[in-house]
């Protein structure tokens, strides 16, 4: 009898512990997908549609930080995609936040909703004065661009992390693919 009861009672705890553990994930996964703020465009008009723009706050992110993702079609090379880090360097629309940016370490290759392209980390001198981390990121679909850079005053290392979950969330994923006009 005490034997089934101590069974009885360990299941019971199993059951209570695996509960606990699905309403944690599931709070988690709620903050996370409130973490950014969706925010109007910040730049001026220029020869591209304006994109998304997001905020994450220093209270959820540890760091204020802000993403901008847009496409640009019809402006990729349609061979080779985004061969290199000088084609980050020129597409990420960093110049739009800085024009006193410079590269940190060469790219590396990343994946965004299914395209494959470079990131690239980055130093911004801004006009107050102040310095702040970015990372630039675009790939490509057939002739087509889609351009994303986060910035911040936190490591690249977080600002990347944080905005690809971003990025590669469903509602995002499938806005960057209709947008791009992909499969």
């Amino acid at each position: 009898m005490v034997r089934k009861t101590t069974m009885i009672g360990a299941g019971m705890l199993v059951l209570i512990a695996s509960s606990v553990i699905a309403i944690a994930a599931y709070v988690g996964a709620s903050e996370r997908g409130q973490a950014w703020q969706s925010i109007a465009w910040p730049f001026p008009r220029d020869g591209w549609p304006p994109g998304h723009a997001y905020r994450c706050q220093a209270a959820t992110c540890g760091s204020e930080m802000e993403l901008y993702v847009r496409p640009k079609i019809g402006f990729c090379n349609c061979d080779t995609g985004v061969a290199d880090d000088d084609e980050v360097d020129r597409v990420a629309d960093l110049d739009m936040i800085t024009p006193r940016f410079r590269p940190l370490q060469p790219g590396q290759v990343v994946q965004i909703a299914g395209m494959t392209g470079r990131t690239r980390n980055y130093s911004l001198n801004m006009s107050d004065g102040s310095t702040r981390q970015a990372v630039g990121m675009a790939v490509s679909h057939r002739c087509d661009l889609m351009v994303a850079v986060v910035q911040g005053k936190a490591s690249t290392a977080d600002l990347q992390q944080r905005a690809l979950a971003l990025l590669s969330s469903h509602d995002e994923a499938g806005w960057i693919k209709s947008a791009m006009q992909s499969e």
